[in-house]
């Protein structure tokens, strides 16, 4: 399936979730997820280039490509209708409506073309989404199947937290779980195998001693 039933199990627990947290939402992430904006310099898309967000939320990723990329064309699908509402509100209010694409659809089995008219993307990004998808995996091999060649897939994530004290550990798994975010301390190791699956050329960086983890991968043209 490409859309998402409003009704379906996924899409309603995040709306349940997001309907009030929505209108604080970036005011209160843009403290702890860490490393989004420098996923966003480097992406570095081609002019004429797309750029597709999995679990775009609010929109705040794809505004601040789409303005620091003027030559590309963004897309974003999110699973929530709630969170699709304040995108829709924020792109609108950004004058980037001509240039940025929303759909409501399952990270897992999303279809580009029906969604959005494309079979593949440039560049593709998935930001502190994963740990929010129960199949993080299939949501991740989905993500690698719509890079097009010579494109490139972009990550970033809560890490392993293998370098932080344990203290301070406790307390943030305790509050990620608060909001249904699982760290997948595999991600690195997942990558690097789904990489060497599918043929692409790829890597993964941890930040703040592994507070997050960024990977990269990039499909032969």
């Amino acid at each position: 399936m490409s859309a998402v039933d409003s009704g379906s199990e996924a899409a309603g627990l995040m709306d349940r979730m997001y309907r009030f947290q929505r209108h604080i939402y970036d005011a209160t992430r843009k403290f702890y997820l860490l490393g989004r904006d420098g996923l966003i310099a480097e992406l570095k898309p081609p002019p004429g280039g797309t750029v597709l967000e999995i679990g775009c939320g609010t929109g705040r990723n794809l505004i601040k490509i789409a303005q620091r990329y003027p030559h590309t064309l963004c897309y974003g699908l999110d699973v929530s209708e709630e969170m699709l509402r304040t995108a829709r509100e924020q792109v609108a209010k950004a004058g980037l409506a001509d240039r940025i694409t929303l759909a409501q659809a399952d990270a897992t089995s999303f279809d580009p073309q029906a969604l959005f008219g494309r079979t593949g993307f440039e560049r593709v990004v998935v930001s502190y989404a994963l740990s929010m998808i129960p199949p993080w995996r299939e949501a991740l091999a989905q993500a690698m199947r719509v890079v097009a060649p010579g494109g490139s897939l972009h990550i970033v994530d809560f890490g392993d937290q293998a370098h932080l004290p344990a203290p301070f550990r406790a307390v943030l798994n305790r509050w990620l779980a608060l909001f249904h975010v699982t760290p997948r301390k595999d991600l690195e190791a997942v990558v690097t195998d789904l990489c060497a699956e599918t043929g692409v050329i790829g890597g993964t960086t941890r930040l703040f001693g592994g507070y997050s983890v960024q990977a990269v991968a990039t499909r032969p043209a």
